[in-house]
């Protein structure tokens, strides 16, 4: 089941080390990790629509963990990247400290594929062991084996 998420968590598209603790800012340090993938056809479209659902309702799931996503015309499959902040970024739409965010990306034809990685990912991350493991995962590599 997790291997619906592993072609999507190349290391590249991690970061262990968000530096910004205010949500846009953070946001857009994970994102940008997506600029240059082959999937993503314009960045900069690709953001200011993730922008534009987060003013539409937060995307926090608690537990620390963000969900920001899009669906977008400037991906043509679903995409990811994944930040982990220690300090934690200050989500004001929801008033919460987030600590992993999670940025997806998914074609606006892609419903059924949208579900399955939400699906998955929403199992493993209410695990407190996993979300633990997540937390604490020392580099990129031993982040994304965990899925």
């Amino acid at each position: 089941m997790t291997s619906v998420l592993a072609p999507l968590l190349a290391s590249a598209r991690i970061t262990l080390d968000v530096q910004s603790t205010e949500r846009v800012a953070a946001l857009y340090e994970v994102a940008r990790l997506l600029d240059g993938h082959p999937d993503v056809t314009d960045f900069q479209g690709f953001f200011n629509e993730l922008l534009a659902r987060e003013r539409l309702d937060t995307t926090c799931l608690g537990n620390k963990i963000a969900l920001p996503h899009a669906r977008t015309e400037h991906v043509t499959r679903i995409v990811m990247a994944v930040g982990r902040s220690d300090p934690g970024v200050y989500y004001e739409n929801c008033d919460q400290t987030v600590r992993l965010i999670f940025a997806l990306g998914i074609p606006k034809s892609n419903d059924g594929g949208y579900l399955q990685v939400v699906s998955v990912l929403c199992r493993i991350i209410k695990d407190p062991a996993n979300c633990d493991a997540l937390l604490h995962a020392p580099t990129s590599e031993t982040f994304s084996r965990l899925f």
